[in-house]
């Protein structure tokens, strides 16, 4: 196996090199020590994930320690961590839980105890059940009601956690919500989609003031979004030109711009115009919060708008490169030139300070050797080296980018897809105790990092 031409020493050594998951798709325990029910919980064990059911995760609840120690010894110096909701404040609202708190405790201690950086986000999709049931992120009370846990959060685990993310992808969130993907019925929610954006930035923005007003001054408070960019990526007539700029808007800046000071970009897309209607007063000042560090997830490009007579604008795959052709288990297009561009695109957003890529990798159909010893996963490992030979092209360009965080660790719950598409580097077989083995992927991670 060989890392082609990269060399660890090339990105610095105040570069952070890491891994990440989330707690519904690794934990597991879905009931220990007071836990409440997530939305997701309430998916799975009404048989609506594939492959899932009232055991739910990789059993990470009871085999971090494991889990740590693998990390480490592949030579990650950070662990990507999300705090579920309900396993820490039940219906949302409180009380706050001790035993929930006390499993992030020993979960964090032992990180630090093998040498692992925690990078904890606060919300990554987990929604309490309860707080659903009360109209969720439509609600405006939500804002305060997620600001109370981001802030409660903060206090207790502030002392050892010094890296912070406080939402995961609003993207994904609204998305889900737009075509009644999760809970309530189907159709296309269009009203709610917006509302939940704005309630998201807002809330956004006010659990970072309160988060850092209780952290100590070295810590950072960050967040996460999907940021890329509409192909071709340097369109020259003008037509594409506005096409590409209101898809982005819609899909990636509506998420970011209000941060940075910059509102909503109503210019760029009218579809965006009906947002007005939730906007209160005092709303745009309000959302605005300049983070430490902004994540960039960028998983392939965005598709184009192909307008068809009558039917209206369809997405359509408008690249024709081979790699392209490649795409993920999950349907995502393999073009290599995204990541680059999407880092040129933010790299001075007024939002934040800095990029991380918080999260990069490839979602296969893996399967063992026929001895069960391993995984060849050679499409991850061409993904990988191609983010990180884009992350290092930026950086030669003066963009602040400055860590790369591989998603995921190890084969997990995908959501709505189950168990089917796998994006870890480690192989989790379900069948033998949930056994972790190291892919190729991890094996060429491990060679790279150890710089022979």
């Amino acid at each position: 196996m060989t890392t082609g031409t990269l060399d660890k020493a090339a990105f610095g050594d105040d570069f952070t090199w890491g891994v990440a998951s989330a707690a519904f798709q690794v934990e597991g325990a879905p009931d220990a020590d007071g836990k409440a029910p997530s939305i997701w919980d309430d998916l799975a064990r009404r048989g609506k994930i594939p492959g899932v059911g009232a055991d739910q995760g990789i059993r990470y609840y009871d085999r971090y320690k494991e889990d740590h120690e693998l990390i480490a010894s592949l030579g990650f110096g950070a662990n990507r961590i999300s705090l579920s909701w309900p396993r820490l404040m039940g219906n949302g609202r409180g009380p706050w839980n001790p035993k929930g708190a006390a499993f992030y405790d020993r979960v964090i201690d032992n990180m630090l105890e093998v040498g692992l950086e925690p990078w904890v986000t606060v919300y990554h999709w987990d929604m309490p059940l309860e707080l659903w049931k009360r109209g969720g992120w439509c609600r405006r009370d939500i804002i305060s009601e997620f600001a109370d846990l981001a802030e409660r959060c903060a206090e207790h685990f502030g002392d050892r956690v010094k890296r912070w993310m406080v939402f995961n992808e609003p993207t994904s969130i609204v998305g889900h919500l737009l075509v009644g993907m999760t809970h309530g019925r189907r159709g296309f929610h269009y009203d709610a989609m917006l509302r939940t954006t704005h309630h998201i930035n807002l809330a956004g923005a006010e659990a970072g003031r309160r988060m850092r007003a209780v952290l100590p001054s070295d810590a950072q408070v960050g967040t996460t979004q999907v940021l890329s960019v509409v192909h071709p990526y340097e369109p020259t007539d003008e037509r594409t030109v506005r096409r590409k700029r209101a898809i982005e808007a819609v899909l990636c800046d509506i998420h970011i711009d209000p941060a940075g000071g910059r509102g909503y970009p109503f210019d760029a897309a009218k579809a965006l115009l009906p947002m007005r209607r939730h906007i209160r007063d005092g709303d745009l000042e309000a959302a605005e919060f300049r983070y430490d560090f902004m994540g960039l997830q960028c998983y392939g490009p965005l598709v184009g708008l192909k307008p068809m007579p009558v039917i209206g604008p369809i997405p359509t795959n408008n690249i024709t490169t081979a790699e392209f052709r490649m795409q993920s288990a999950i349907g995502i297009p393999q073009d290599p030139d995204a990541m680059l561009w999407a880092l040129r695109k933010y790299a001075h957003h007024p939002a934040a300070d800095r990029l991380v890529i918080t999260e990069g990798g490839f979602g296969g159909n893996d399967r063992l050797e026929a001895d069960g010893s391993g995984v060849r996963d050679d499409v991850r490992v061409w993904t990988h080296r191609r983010n990180l030979q884009a992350v290092l092209t930026a950086r030669s360009e003066g963009v602040p980018v400055d860590g790369y965080f591989a998603w995921s660790y190890a084969d997990n719950v995908e959501w709505f897809f189950g168990r089917g598409p796998r994006f870890g580097l480690v192989y989790v077989d379900y069948e033998d105790d949930y056994r972790r083995i190291p892919k190729d992927s991890a094996l060429w991670f491990r060679e790279m990092l150890a710089g022979s």
